[in-house]
């Protein structure tokens, strides 16, 4: 299995209220790809920070392989997500991926 863990922080210009309502939205498309992509085991979109953090939103998920995981990363409804609710409104894009038992 591998894990795929993504963090953004907020574009600069939004509101606090465009931000929730930006990241509400990001993590109904985001969890909601489980559903619509053969692979992912697991998929949550986290929005809620404690103050010590470097992030706004992180994105913790799970996939049955590797393979998976590129067909993920390619996948229409994936892409679609990303340009559509994910891109426009976050920045600062970090990620890591990693095998687990």
């Amino acid at each position: 299995m591998v894990r795929h863990i993504v963090a953004w922080n907020y574009a600069e210009g939004l509101t606090d209220e465009e931000n929730q309502k930006n990241a509400g939205l990001m993590k109904k498309e985001l969890e909601n790809l489980k559903n619509l992509i053969d692979g992912i085991i697991s998929i949550e979109v986290f929005a809620n920070p404690l103050e010590t953090s470097d992030s706004d939103i992180l994105l913790d998920s799970v996939f049955e392989s590797e393979e998976a995981l590129k067909a993920y990363t390619v996948h229409p409804e994936h892409v679609r997500v990303g340009s559509t609710y994910v891109k426009p409104v976050t920045t600062n894009r970090k990620c890591i991926d990693f095998f687990i038992k």
